[in-house]
């Protein structure tokens, strides 16, 4: 079984790499670091998960530009249920543009049907308290946000469903997207080390019938106590 981390040279914002790393050591997984100039692995092999993880501003260009080649053969493997995860501002590139507080805009993959709005004066740092939006798990995520900007237009494929939080925007409850096994999100932490009900999920998703988690018991319990934290009813959320 093969986890592929696309661009961690430039994907590496917040220490979400490990969210493919713990994935990798729970599950057993090799995993394949694909550098900027490297064709993805996807498009040949049997990788049970590609990831890709937030970047900077200028670093969404220089991925996009990178990845539009490839981007028929995601739509393919999203078809056919691969499992793909994006976190972080990574999810934007998906997007139709990016525009700045000027009015400039540029343009990005087009896979999903939203824009991003950039406010480079106003950092938006928040705590994240959701579920799982998917009617079979009954499911508690817990992370955090920080981003320049929030994503707005159709959202009829959220990957989870607020609690407390912002979802793609303020005025939205649905956070991130799900298209087949794509699963795109602005939340860090990193997402799959604070919740490791979901690791599980994505572990099952990726064929692992049984599966065990790496240090899983101290993982369940800081879970417990970031939800209990996270759900107290007058704790601040925006910071």
């Amino acid at each position: 079984m093969k986890i592929e981390v696309l661009y961690p040279e430039l994907c590496n914002l917040y220490g979400d790499l490990a969210n493919a790393k713990y994935l990798a050591r729970s599950g057993g997984a090799e995993l394949i670091d694909t550098p900027l100039a490297a064709q993805p692995r996807f498009l040949t092999e049997d990788i049970a998960m590609v990831y890709m993880g937030g970047t900077t501003e200028r670093g969404q260009v220089i991925v996009r530009d990178a990845f539009a080649p490839y981007l028929d053969g995601l739509k393919k493997r999203t078809e056919a249920g691969g499992l793909t995860l994006i976190t972080g501002n990574a999810m934007e590139i998906f997007g139709e543009y990016i525009e700045d507080e000027d009015g400039s805009r540029e343009a990005m993959l087009n896979l999903f049907p939203f824009h991003a709005d950039r406010h480079f004066m106003n950092r938006y740092n928040s705590l994240y308290l959701g579920k799982l939006a998917d009617e079979d798990q009954d499911m508690d995520i817990v992370g955090f946000k920080s981003q320049f900007g929030h994503s707005y237009g159709v959202n009829n494929e959220p990957l989870f469903q607020t609690v407390r939080g912002a979802g793609i925007n303020p005025a939205e409850k649905a956070e991130g997207i799900r298209r087949n096994n794509l699963l795109a999100t602005y939340v860090i932490g990193p997402l799959v080390l604070l919740n490791p009900p979901f690791a599980k999920y994505l572990l099952r998703l990726m064929g692992v019938a049984e599966p065990a988690l790496a240090f899983e018991q101290a993982a369940m319990d800081v879970y417990a106590h970031r939800l209990e934290q996270f759900s107290e009813p007058d704790r601040g959320f925006i910071y």
